[in-house]
């Protein structure tokens, strides 16, 4: 795992900038660094030795002739089988690398190479001779990829802050994202919180050159359901490619390790490697926030040992500032921060881990998922259920009137995500700047067009896995993982198990059996069951057991005097009345301590947010 930066060379002092901006990132790969800079282009590579430990594998890397140039972010598991067809077809390595593989493929396969690969990367290849840059990223966005067109200069990397460091680089918020990022609590689409600064989107290809740039999607999910095969079928077929994925993701140089929540997602990747340590974090000693008993007795059962970590009130909120500068852009996903206690005390012991993001996107695992259809009232025809839920928009909110408002409406009216934090008219009332952004539906019609004819559940499934997924799941895993200087790898987000859930037909993917038995789930059946298959006896109720998923007591927090005080102080300081009406704003904080409602999920959009922006804005880029 590296990070990449660099330019479209249209600068004076271009190394001095180079340098610059690699050191910005040298989190992403602290072990070397190396550059490529003529008269056309500048290349920034930080190096976190993998694979082909040595120096060989440093980069930049070049084809035989020199004209082509690689910086890559990533780690292809397929690469010794391309790499053998590579050589028959006449091609000669330098290294063992999976980089040297990826610029001899686009040399022999051009932008077809990247349906080839099995992986996670983000690189660029520079074309001496058409003067031409190419990049790319994967398939589902575990590698992030950022560009930008400013006075003349074409910039790229793996993190915008690289991007602070080049001359030509124009810091103005994109008041746009705010508005929106208030409803999903992430960045959403293409655009970013920096105006004029874009992400290359997953699965997504760009050419540049005379100063334009063509982009491309080269890939995507495809649910087509075969009912053919039975359950016992396709669980046996889960079993097999989820094992086959964990072989390959466990390809390195180094001691691979695993994370390790109560959930079945990561207890099924821990018991499948047969790691040699699982990573724990929890708060205080209260079940609901604290996993770390459960994950010892695990590692116990599985034979392994388990590192783990209590995270202290005190240092979950002194590291806000330096998390959402590792972020980029804001996210208010409280468990970030515990995401990034877990990096810390795992990159102490080795560098790659092993980790659970995707399962509940590809096989079907969030609870929301069980909505549609759920129910003997989902089964009256729809002209009842939305004239109902007309009638009840009209009432008071409150938990039975909000069912049948819900219910009310269609998938693609009503969900947009697993975050919705602040309403369309709720953002607009607390904010007051005037923004360009769209309504939340506007952002995922495109989603929603391309499944139209599809079941509710898999709608919701493709809408996640190109947007929640993305813009929450992985960005987190990815920027909390580098910043801790840790590669980690996600087995289920590979090609080919992708390849095989979106096969499975939906009744095995979410399935309404009721029954005291607890193999009869709800969501991520068949998965739960290949689950139960592959994991020990004595450790097989993990399938059946509710995924926590890094629970952080912040509803418990904000009651707190001590705490209370310092979002006040940020609710009500220059930045804050500069973009929201600071009255609305403390009457959610009230309400909340004084317990009249729960707005802790939005005290905390708003919060992260003003940290962010102090870190950036005000703080010049430094926490």
């Amino acid at each position: 795992m590296c990070g990449i930066t660099g330019f479209i060379n249209n600068t004076e002092n271009t190394e001095a900038v180079l340098g610059r901006m690699m050191d910005r990132i040298r989190h992403r790969g602290p072990d070397a660094e190396g550059k490529y800079i003529d008269s056309s282009i500048a290349l920034g590579h930080r190096r976190l030795s993998i694979i082909d430990v040595s120096s060989q594998g440093d980069q930049p890397i070049f084809n035989e002739d020199g004209s082509l140039v690689i910086v890559f972010n990533g780690e292809i598991y397929n690469y010794r089988s391309i790499r053998e067809k590579l050589i028959e077809a006449g091609h000669n390595f330098r290294t063992n690398t999976d980089t040297e593989v990826l610029v001899h493929g686009y040399e022999e396969y051009g932008d077809k190479l990247l349906n080839m690969l099995r992986g996670m990367f983000a690189f660029v290849i520079w074309d001496k001779n058409k003067q031409e840059l190419f990049g790319a990223r994967d398939y589902f966005g575990i590698k992030p990829m950022y560009y930008a067109m400013m006075d003349g200069s074409f910039m790229f990397g793996s993190e915008i802050k690289s991007f602070l460091e080049h001359p030509h680089f124009k810091k103005e918020l994109n008041t746009a994202a705010l508005e929106n990022y208030l409803t999903f609590q992430y960045s959403v689409g293409r655009e970013t919180f920096f105006k004029d600064v874009y992400k290359l989107m997953p699965a997504h290809y760009f050419r540049y050159r005379d100063g334009k740039i063509y982009i491309k999607r080269y890939w995507d999910v495809d649910f087509n359901a075969d009912n053919t095969p039975t359950l016992d079928d396709w669980v046996n077929r889960i079993s097999d490619t989820f094992r086959d994925s964990v072989k390959a993701h466990k390809i390195a140089d180094v001691e691979v390790g695993s994370f390790l929540s109560s959930g079945v997602d990561s207890s099924y990747a821990a018991a499948v490697a047969e790691v040699d340590k699982t990573f724990t974090v929890g708060f205080g000693t209260d079940e609901k926030y604290n996993e770390i008993g459960w994950a010892k007795e695990f590692s116990k059962a599985i034979g392994v040992g388990n590192e783990s970590k209590v995270i202290t009130p005190e240092e979950y909120w002194g590291s806000l500032p330096m998390i959402q500068y590792h972020m980029d852009e804001p996210l208010a996903d409280p468990s970030a921060v515990a995401l990034y206690f877990v990096c810390s005390i795992a990159s102490e012991k080795l560098k790659v881990v092993l980790s659970g993001e995707g399962a509940d996107e590809i096989f079907g695992g969030y609870n929301v998922y069980s909505d549609p259809d759920g129910t003997f009232y989902d089964r009256l025809p729809r002209t009842v259920k939305r004239f109902i839920g007309a009638a009840a928009q009209k009432l008071p909110a409150r938990r039975g009137v909000n069912f049948f408002v819900r219910k009310g409406k269609d998938v693609e009216e009503r969900f947009i995500g697993n975050a919705c934090i602040f309403s369309t008219d709720e953002r607009k009332e607390l904010l007051k700047i005037k923004t360009s952004a769209p309504d939340p539906t506007v952002l995922t019609k495109p989603y929603y067009d391309k499944v139209r004819n599809k079941d509710d559940v898999t709608k919701m499934q493709y809408l996640d896995l190109h947007m929640w997924m993305a813009g929450d799941i992985l960005l987190k895993a990815d920027k909390m993982s580098m910043a801790n200087s840790l590669e980690l790898r996600v087995p289920f987000l590979d090609k080919e198990v992708m390849e095989l859930a979106e096969k499975i037909p939906t009744r095995y993917r979410v399935t309404h059996k009721t029954g005291t038995d607890d193999t009869k789930y709800i969501t991520k059946y068949a998965m739960r069951l290949a689950a139960r298959k592959d994991t020990p006896e004595q450790t097989a109720k993990t399938a059946s057991k509710k995924k926590l998923g890094f629970p952080v007591p912040i509803r418990v927090w904000l009651r707190e005097d001590k705490y209370y005080g310092i979002v006040r102080e940020a609710f009500t300081s220059k930045s804050g009345e500069k973009f929201f009406n600071t009255v609305k704003l403390m009457k959610l904080l009230d309400d909340h301590k004084n317990g009249k409602a729960d707005n802790s999920r939005k005290i905390w959009t708003v919060f992260t947010f003003l940290i962010w922006y102090r870190v950036y804005f005000e703080n010049e880029g430094k926490y």
